[in-house]
């Protein structure tokens, strides 16, 4: 992952996440998820959305209410 990639959303459900990733979508945002969830043991571990860092306010706004 290139370092000019910042987190703007964590959460454990992977739900979330897809929830994020097409609000971000939807907006013109190019996005990664990243898992990071054992395998063996989903209640650990956590899935993270990444944006390039020129977005990173812009996806803050977009997320803030989906995180309450």
């Amino acid at each position: 992952m290139e370092k000019d990639w910042k987190e703007v959303f964590v959460t454990d459900q992977e739900y979330k996440a897809e929830i994020a990733r097409d609000i971000l979508e939807n907006n013109g945002i190019v996005d990664v998820i990243l898992n990071q969830k054992d395998s063996a043991f989903s209640s650990f571990g956590s899935i993270k959305v990444l944006v390039p860092e020129e977005y990173e306010e812009k996806a803050m706004e977009l997320l803030k209410d989906l995180e309450g």
